[in-house]
């Protein structure tokens, strides 16, 4: 008989800190991260030097997964690169349609981590330059004129998604957003003209 490891205190801190603040905010007290974590407060500051360090230590955790979810997704849709974008704004849709769904978490954090200084934004930043570069990478392929633009209007369209779920998930933000991203997708392309006048009407 096997029995597994118990996780570590730096482990412990990252799990707890990673639904906490999702749940709650960056904002949550550090007491209730040492709780939900059993752990010790010197261990917060032995693995992390404090609050600040472990947050932008969940950021970049969550900002690995999430990635590795975004390629999932693209590459189980396939080689269109049309099909693989709107894979892509179809599975957050669903995301942000859940009953436990709390918002983006990178916006979120953005917001509330007011010093400039604080690490977590860089890792926000790194995460849509990363994001945005997907984007355009499909938009590329699939002959996009304007790749970097339609990728940095499909980064607002999904910010206002998760936002509108969060927030306002009875208007069906999820409907809204695919015919959105599909005008943005198919604008300026030979074949797009159907796509782009049937969400205009």
């Amino acid at each position: 008989m096997t029995t597994s490891a118990k996780p570590g205190p730096r482990e412990r801190l990252l799990l707890a800190a990673q639904t906490l603040t999702y749940e709650q905010g960056v904002g949550v007290g550090v007491d209730a991260l040492l709780k939900a974590a059993g752990v010790a407060r010197r261990s917060l500051y032995e693995h992390f030097g404090g609050k600040d360090g472990l947050i932008a230590e969940v950021l970049r955790r969550s900002t690995a997964e999430d990635e590795t979810q975004y390629r999932a997704t693209m590459a189980a849709a396939g080689d269109d690169p049309r099909a693989r974008l709107l894979a892509v704004i179809d599975r957050l849709g669903r995301i942000a349609s859940e009953t436990d769904f709390h918002g983006c978490r990178y916006l979120a954090a953005d917001l509330a981590l007011t010093d400039p200084a604080h690490p977590g934004h860089e890792v926000t930043r790194a995460y849509r330059r990363t994001v945005h570069g997907l984007f355009a990478d499909e938009l590329l392929a699939l002959g996009h004129p304007r790749p970097g633009f339609a990728a940095d209007q499909l980064l607002i369209l999904v910010d206002g998604l998760l936002a509108a779920g969060a927030t306002r998930p009875d208007s069906r933000p999820a409907v809204a957003a695919r015919a959105l991203a599909e005008h943005v997708i198919d604008s300026g392309l030979p074949s797009g003209g159907a796509t782009v006048d049937a969400v205009a009407l």
